[in-house]
């Protein structure tokens, strides 16, 4: 008999609303590919929460499982670049969007969306960082890109409890900047400290109408909120300054003017984490490697149960989970 796991399958539903469901499905019921991968281990991002919610329009195939992020090892290769074994990761790519993603034993993926498994990291561990830690690499590159160090001032950080903020305050403190961690939950305070924030700012100081120009404070920022947030950040940030921004958990729109890009010759840095190069994605991950320390990364992460996907997402968006979800019994769920 062929072998059988269970997955997260979503059905679209009435009003474009998702109707999620467990499934019991074999290799032969999986999507194109040339690598299949025994997923290990998984994560729940901001995205995910939104596609098993149906409070965005996040999915685009149906049905669809969901899952932007797995990691794994090879079963089967019909590819040169991977043999069975191998330990791999992969980030985005479409997976859970337009293709079937990581909330299953089992994902049938394209060779080249894979990168290796670094060294120092598990299954889990590489969970633990996932899309929002390799996002957050991906933006703290992007800012040395344009020329910035710490000596140019400090750094601000939205959205600092989440799963990417928290992981780019703990990158760019290892880096030796001044950081400041925006949040709207003060009891996390000593926490964000722990990973290496200076100080701490309340959300609701960014999250109004502000001014087209305000005072000069941060050199450089990293935003994953967006909206009047990243308005604001904007219009404090130092001449020749700059922002990676990378999410929307504020709002799609930027009620900004031109004034700190004509004035301060403030740049705006787009980070796309989907469909990143794939030697983006190897420098990231090397920086990961290199800066993350495995006791801050434990002070992230949240191990939760193949069960306990669906309530969490609703949890998350809500703004009660702090840092990174893990989910490590994936492959328990794969059976003969």
């Amino acid at each position: 008999m062929a072998d059988e796991f269970r997955a997260i399958r979503l059905q679209k539903g009435e009003a474009g609303a998702p109707r999620v469901e467990e499934a019991v499905l074999t290799p032969d019921d999986l999507m194109e590919g040339d690598v299949d991968v025994a997923v290990e281990a998984t994560t729940i991002n901001y995205k995910d929460a939104l596609a098993l919610t149906g409070r965005a329009p996040v999915v685009r195939r149906w049905p669809m499982v969901p899952g932007i992020d797995l990691a794994g090892t090879v079963a089967a290769s019909r590819s040169a670049l991977w043999r069975e074994g191998d330990k791999v990761i992969l980030n985005g790519h479409g997976l859970g969007e337009t293709h079937w993603g990581a909330y299953a034993g089992l994902a049938r993926v394209k060779a080249e969306w894979l990168v290796p498994l670094p060294a120092p990291f598990s299954a889990a561990e590489a969970m633990g960082i996932g899309t929002a830690g390799y996002t957050a690499a991906l933006c703290v590159l992007a800012l040395e890109r344009h020329g910035l160090s710490p000596e140019r001032g400090p750094a601000l950080v939205t959205g600092a409890s989440g799963g990417v903020g928290s992981i780019a305050v703990a990158l760019l403190a290892r880096r030796g900047w001044h950081v400041a961690a925006s949040t709207g939950r003060p009891e996390g305070a000593d926490w964000l400290r722990g990973l290496g924030a200076s100080d701490i700012l309340d959300r609701a100081d960014l999250a109004g109408p502000g001014k087209p120009l305000g005072s000069e404070r941060w050199a450089a920022g990293v935003d994953s909120v967006g909206s009047h947030t990243l308005a604001n950040l904007l219009s404090m940030t130092k001449r020749d300054g700059a922002v990676a921004a990378c999410g929307l958990a504020g709002g799609l729109d930027l009620p900004a003017s031109v004034a700190p890009f004509i004035l301060r010759g403030v740049a705006l840095l787009g980070v796309d984490s989907v469909y990143a190069a794939q030697a983006e994605r190897l420098r990231a991950w090397e920086r990961l490697a290199e800066d993350l320390d495995p006791a801050v990364l434990a002070s992230l992460v949240t191990e939760i149960g193949f069960a306990d996907i669906v309530p969490t997402a609703t949890a998350l968006l809500e703004g009660k989970v702090r840092g990174r979800v893990v989910v490590t019994d994936v492959g328990a769920a794969t059976r003969i």
